[in-house]
């Protein structure tokens, strides 16, 4: 399984939403608060990307004699349509300065300096070191994720609804109804997509998440197709 820091780094660089909640600035509209861009430097450091007016940089360049402490939160949203659709959050928090050196015409990028990092997800909760963060690489189908799984769910409904037969205990509920019966009445969709293997969301009498693993991690897209390739073999089987 990806390791804590790893799926936090992958969802701080990844599109997801993410708002600036820095003090003082607690009644401005979220928007106001959202990066236009963000990307994680070499020490763990991460470059938000803001307009020149914006309160986050105005802010910022009113205590660049004083620490500035901020916390980026990330919220990931399931691409497809289901249940519980939020499937996380991180959080990165720490000292905001200027990066005028970084600057970008109209706008302004401002630097994060990372003291605690946690994270929130599908796999759990947990506290990130920020040295493991910046040693950590994100997820190599992080940029094709949300396009993936909405193939996914619109291209490949049948094949992703056959991996029921590959649940076998794990359909079996509270209702006494036998794993056989309880398969027929459930509907899949394709909930998260990493380098270890698919994430499926099941609903029906009750809602539940399947993990199928890979026979072994992979590295791109065309790894990933032979992949899924073997998945949907072994559940037509």
């Amino acid at each position: 399984m990806p390791s804590a820091a790893e799926r936090t780094r992958t969802l701080v660089q990844s599109t997801c939403s993410a708002v600036l909640l820095v003090p003082g600035l607690d009644g401005i509209p979220q928007e106001l608060l959202a990066p236009q861009a963000r990307v994680v430097g070499c020490d763990g450091e991460v470059f938000l990307l803001f307009p020149a007016d914006s309160p986050v940089v105005r802010a910022a360049t009113h205590a660049q004699d004083d620490e500035l402490s901020a916390v980026l939160e990330v919220t990931d949203v399931a691409p497809v349509a289901v249940p519980h659709r939020i499937r996380g959050r991180a959080w990165a928090s720490g000292w905001l300065t200027l990066a005028p050196g970084l600057a970008e015409p109209g706008g302004m990028m401002l630097r994060l300096e990372v003291g605690e990092l946690s994270v929130d997800d599908l796999w759990g909760a947990s506290a990130v070191d920020p040295e493991e963060f910046a040693r950590a690489l994100p997820d190599p189908l992080v940029a094709h994720e949300t396009e993936l799984l909405q193939h996914l769910h619109s291209a490949h409904g049948p094949q992703v609804q056959e991996l029921c037969a590959l649940l076998g205990e794990r359909a079996q509920g509270p209702s006494g109804a036998s794993a056989e019966q309880q398969v027929r009445g459930l509907r899949a969709v394709p909930l998260a997509l990493d380098r270890f293997g698919l994430r499926v969301r099941f609903t029906g009498e009750r809602c539940f998440d399947a993990r199928f693993d890979f026979p072994e991690p992979v590295r791109d897209v065309i790894e990933l197709r032979r992949a899924m390739h073997l998945l949907f073999e072994a559940a037509a089987h």
